[in-house]
């Protein structure tokens, strides 16, 4: 399959996410307590309007730009993105919700900063390991500088900021970014091995993070606590069946199950379109991140290659997680499903890598051993 087939295939994935995104907000959405009395660019399906036709106008524009333009001012970005990711601490700058440190808020708008860190974060690994190719399979050049300074330092950040969801699915793309860059299997082991451990005293040291991990294990039992968010959500599986009961026909999200227009969306699809409309949502999603792959593999330049794999993972990995939490795979970590959620910072970063994912097909030679005047030329110098 050719470059230009694998980035249509994109878009129209995106495109169908995205099309599902608005009308599960506006079923969902509406639902919420107060949404009626507000003008209707300050409720969320206004919102979410507004900023997918925002976060598109920005694909389009990233997708006419060379993306190679991105690596002289890397560490400017990077520089900034750490700044943005620090000011979330800062007590008149930063806003916390819910005892979480998340987002940076100038009177009513909010902007969280670890969205724009799944792209420059991926931009810079891109840079690293194209300009430094011989020494990708290094300790120190190959693994330590980039893995535990340039990545593993904003990660920490945002780990800090009690977004462990986040933090997750960008170490699951970086650490793959450094697998196909050329990074050693058993470093990157270790690696995933210390976050793991991490992980587990992170978990271990908070009573509310146990509380969850217990909730998780018995999720009835917690039902009216803890684990209601992913209780509910069982229900409103079992209730959907194969077919779903029917677009606007949930109960679920009547003040049963909370944040049902963010993090717990899925869920939603899962009682009014069924079985079947989940199975297309987790298929649109391993379709793209398939064809973002192929598109990756096919690409002759290192700087394009590495960092149309990086944004395709930053993409799948935060999908799959929030669905493995819905789903109750996972214990529950407030991570919204990319295209779907409501929500402004996350809809239009996600939106944006897409357009660049774009400009790196667009912008690329790529040249393919099968096609039909080098296969020619080839036989044709047989002896």
């Amino acid at each position: 399959m050719s470059t230009r087939l694998n980035i249509i295939c994109m878009w129209i994935c995106f495109i169908l996410l995205l099309i599902l995104g608005v009308v599960m907000v506006a079923s969902t959405g509406t639902c919420v307590p107060g949404q009626e009395k507000l003008v209707w660019y300050k409720t969320f399906l206004g919102k979410q309007c507004i900023f997918a036709l925002l976060g598109l106008a920005v694909a389009i524009g990233m997708s006419c730009v060379d993306y190679r333009r991105l690596r002289r001012p890397v560490y400017w970005f990077w520089g900034l993105c750490v700044l943005l990711l620090i000011c979330c601490y800062m007590p008149v700058i930063g806003k916390n919700l819910n005892g979480e440190s998340r987002w940076i808020g100038i009177g009513s708008l909010t902007f969280q900063p670890s969205e724009l860190a799944k792209i420059v974060l991926m931009i810079t690994l891109a840079h690293w390991y194209t300009t430094r190719r011989e020494c990708a399979g290094t300790f120190w050049m190959g693994f330590v500088l980039p893995g535990a300074l340039l990545f593993g330092f904003p990660l920490a950040l945002i780990l800090w900021e009690k977004d462990m969801g986040t933090a997750a699915a960008l170490a699951l793309s970086g650490l793959c970014v450094m697998f196909a860059s050329g990074s050693r299997i058993w470093l990157i082991m270790l690696a995933a091995l210390l976050g793991g451990i991490l992980l587990y005293l992170m978990m271990t040291s908070s009573p509310n993070r146990m509380l969850r991990i217990e909730a998780w294990y018995d999720p009835r039992a917690f039902s009216q606590g803890a684990g209601r968010q992913q209780w509910i959500a069982i229900l409103a599986f079992a209730r959907g069946g194969l077919s779903g009961v029917g677009l606007g026909d949930g109960i679920e999200k009547y003040g049963n199950l909370p944040y049902a227009h963010t993090d717990f969306i899925f869920a939603e699809i899962g009682e009014e379109w069924g079985f079947l409309g989940a199975a297309g949502v987790v298929a649109l999603f391993a379709l793209m991140a398939y064809n973002g792959i192929a598109l990756a593999v096919q690409t002759q330049d290192t700087f394009g290659r590495i960092l149309a794999l990086g944004l395709t993972c930053a993409i799948f990995w935060p999908a799959m997680l929030n669905i493995m939490v819905v789903t109750t795979m996972l214990p529950n970590t407030g991570l919204p499903l990319p295209f779907i959620s409501s929500g402004g910072t996350n809809l239009l970063f996600t939106i944006a890598s897409i357009g660049i994912i774009t400009s790196i097909q667009r912008h690329t030679p790529v040249i393919r051993q099968n096609y039909w005047p080098l296969r020619r030329l080839k036989d044709i110098q047989k002896p």
